[in-house]
Formats: C-alpha cells, structure tokens, sequence
C-alpha cells in the first residue's frame, strides 16, 4: 500500500520542534538519528554532528510526520519553498522505480532515488 507523509527540513531546531509536537500530540518518536552517527558523521562540522538526521513521530492513525535538519554549518539555506517535502512509501523498489520515473520526468532532481544506510 502506497502511503504519502510530509517530511519537514529545519535549520539547526527540528529536535526542539519535534519535542514540542511530542508534547501536544503524544506518542513516541520512532527513530532519532543524528548526523554524527552517518556513515559520513566523523567528517561533519562539530557543531553538526549532534543535529537530527532523520526524526519520526507517528500521528493519529497511520500517519508519521518526519523531520531533518539542514544546518547553515553544512551548506544548507533553509527557504520558505524548500523546508518541506513528501515521502512516497511503497511495497517494492520496483513500485518505487516507478513512482519516482514517473514523477521525475521532465522536471529537476533533487536527490535521486537511491538506497540508504
């Protein structure tokens, strides 16, 4: 089953933010995962390393609200446009394969579709 949820990008606060939505909506956060703990981590700015990689809190019923940061320290500007995405979920990397050749045609691509550690 095909799932979409937002995927939020902040500059240096999405542990603050996502611990303030903890507080109203409840639940436990599914992952934590710092920038430092990549497999890139020991090269990253010390400043970086303890900043969030990957968050999720699920909300309601089948819905997650992800997160990461992307700190000025690494390059990043984080912009009204830029500071959100969707995450496409899906059953098969050839359910992906498509989804992602479809959606891309044509347009420009930010990150490409690859595996992840």
């Amino acid at each position: 089953m095909t799932t979409i949820n937002p995927y939020l990008n902040f500059p240096g606060t999405a542990e603050k933010a996502f611990t303030l939505y903890k507080s109203v909506f409840g639940g436990e956060f599914l992952g934590v995962n710092r920038l430092g703990d990549s497999p890139e981590g020991d090269k990253l700015p010390a400043e970086a390393k303890n900043k969030i990689l990957h968050i999720v809190l699920p909300i309601g019923k089948g819905n997650v609200l992800m997160a990461s940061d992307a700190p000025s320290s690494m390059g990043f500007t984080v912009t009204e446009g830029n500071n959100f995405y969707i995450s496409v979920n899906v059953d098969s990397r050839e359910e992906a394969d498509r989804i992602f050749a479809g959606l891309s045609e044509g347009e420009k691509i930010q990150m490409p579709l690859a595996d992840m550690f």
